[in-house]
């Protein structure tokens, strides 16, 4: 009989190198896109209060930020609009507008950093004066005449510049009518970025800060178009569904609430699948290293690399450029 115990797991412990021998997942900055803001005028830059570290910038802060984020090595930027109110309408018919301030970004970050990649939110609620993401009648969001917004704001995007087009309104059947929209104004090479998982989640509330939604929004919630959080087979169905109609890539959002969903979409449908740390997360981690309950450094990496065992190809995360340094001086 052999003698207890055999089998010693802590043997591959033991040491720093042999726990990297045997590591089954790691972390690079090839997995990370950075979320940001961007706000009209020069050499402005504003304070996210509810997102410690994060700040709206003008375009010009944002394109030299944006460098150092190529210089780093992150592969993708995905750029989020902050519209004055005074622009917003009922319809966000903003959207439309070929000059409208993400556009002009997008035509900006293009022209000096071409190699960097572009990702564009297909929604219309920084652009609406309630917050919603689509266009209400009589208290109802409109499906189909959301979707035809939807697919003129995706084509003003692509025509700028955008690389990957991201719907994260939750119309039923947008990724068909984008991907037709596109194709025929041969706009064939632009990529789309399902969120095909997108929960009515609490955890949103410091990025609907960030945008200038969440006054807008009021009592008002998006529980009629995004998922019930109790709902995991449910997301298999709507992925299904955006693959089908197009799709190149699929988001599941939030992300560490739902990691069981993550798992369950990458391991069906083998498509390259994202996660999105969402603001909420991003915000319980430094608020809390802030008043040092937590290591931000520790718990940050620890729960990037969670969406990496979880299937993630890629996770948008705010603190993409701090993590991508700590990457970098760890070579």
């Amino acid at each position: 009989m052999p003698k207890y115990p055999q089998t010693r797991m802590r043997r591959n412990r033991q040491t720093a190198w042999s726990r990297r021998l045997t590591r089954e997942n790691s972390l690079s900055v090839d997995d990370l896109i950075w979320p940001c803001f961007v706000i009209e005028g020069n050499n402005r830059r504003q304070a996210v209060d509810s997102m410690p570290g994060v700040e709206r910038l003008s375009l010009d802060l944002l394109l030299e930020a944006a460098l150092e984020a190529r210089d780093l090595g992150i592969p993708a930027l995905a750029v989020f609009p902050v519209i004055d109110a005074q622009h917003k309408d009922r319809d966000g018919s903003l959207a439309a507008d070929p000059d409208n301030l993400i556009c002009r970004a997008v035509e900006a970050l293009k022209a000096k950093i071409p190699d960097l990649g572009i990702i564009c939110d297909v929604a219309l609620d920084p652009f609406t004066s309630n917050g919603q993401d689509g266009i209400v009648r009589e208290g109802r969001v409109l499906n189909d005449a959301t979707i035809k917004a939807l697919c003129v704001q995706a084509r003003v995007q692509a025509e700028a510049g955008c690389d990957i087009l991201a719907p994260s309104d939750m119309m039923d059947g947008r990724i068909g009518a984008i991907r037709q929209h596109l194709d025929d104004a041969g706009l064939h090479d632009k990529q789309i970025l399902s969120y095909a998982a997108k929960y009515a989640s609490s955890f949103y509330g410091p990025f609907r800060d960030a945008v200038g939604s969440k006054g807008a929004l009021g009592e008002a919630d998006k529980r009629t178009y995004q998922q019930d959080p109790g709902n995991g087979d449910e997301a298999l169905r709507e992925v299904a569904l955006d693959i089908d109609e197009g799709a190149d890539m699929v988001m599941i959002k939030p992300g560490m609430p739902y990691l069981d969903v993550l798992w369950r979409v990458k391991s069906t449908f083998k498509m390259p699948t994202f996660a999105y740390q969402v603001s909420g997360e991003y915000a319980m981690l430094m608020a809390a290293s802030e008043r040092g309950w937590l290591d931000e450094e520790q718990v940050m990496m620890e729960s990037l690399l969670a969406f990496k065992r979880a299937g993630a190809d890629a996770v948008l995360t705010y603190a993409a450029i701090d993590v991508a340094r700590r990457l970098a001086s760890n070579r």
